[in-house]
């Protein structure tokens, strides 16, 4: 048996509800036959302090930047807080990139690929985001924007990166990169939990 790998979901006030709960509650319940589950999900901010998500949704980050454990899987929500705050703030951008150097895969939900552009973390590689931030994505050199689809793998010898497009597609590539770290069947018996329809 594996050992249980730690997602760290990253908040910030002003992050999109769905872009963080959504992959929460896909790599929370994932489990193996004898219903041992395959991760342990926490997530962190900045500081210790409480977030206030979008439409006023308060949430209390488990860790801060200073004190998380090692993360294995790295979620980057989107949102407001994101593109126009967050983009904006070194202490978020470089830590990102710290954690890019030890994290196994990187996701990121909605305008989080945005952080990772800012990162630096996308060229050279093909990238999503949400249909109305395509062009702003695209702003940045060196990477190939795809649009009209749930997510993208652009995964090399260097990094594990998926990057999602708006809001509900976190879902969708949350499960795809349960496929991908584990297997195709527990990747369907979580869909099938969570009532999510796969293609």
């Amino acid at each position: 048996m594996t050992s249980m790998r730690t997602v760290g979901i990253l908040l910030f006030n002003e992050v999109e509800v769905l872009d963080f709960a959504g992959p929460f509650e896909v790599f929370s319940l994932a489990e193996n036959d004898t219903s041992n589950k395959h991760f342990n999900v926490i997530t962190i901010a900045e500081h210790q302090a409480p977030i206030s998500a979008r439409n006023g949704l308060q949430v209390i980050p488990d860790y801060s930047f200073t004190n998380h454990p090692n993360i294995d899987v790295l979620v980057i929500p989107g949102g407001y807080g994101a593109e126009k705050v967050e983009i904006n703030n070194p202490v978020v951008i470089d830590w990102i990139i710290r954690q890019a150097k030890v994290a196994g895969l990187m996701l990121s939900v909605c305008t989080g690929a945005l952080l990772l552009a800012e990162a630096g973390l996308l060229a050279g590689k093909s990238a999503t985001t949400h249909w109305m931030d395509l062009d702003n994505l695209a702003s940045y050199p060196d990477i190939e924007v795809i649009s009209n689809i749930r997510f993208v793998d652009a995964s090399d010898d260097t990094c594990n990166i998926v990057t999602s497009a708006g809001i509900s597609a976190g879902i969708h590539a949350s499960l795809y990169c349960i496929e991908k770290l584990i297997d195709s069947q527990t990747m369907q018996a979580t869909a099938r939990r969570m009532e999510f329809e796969i293609d």
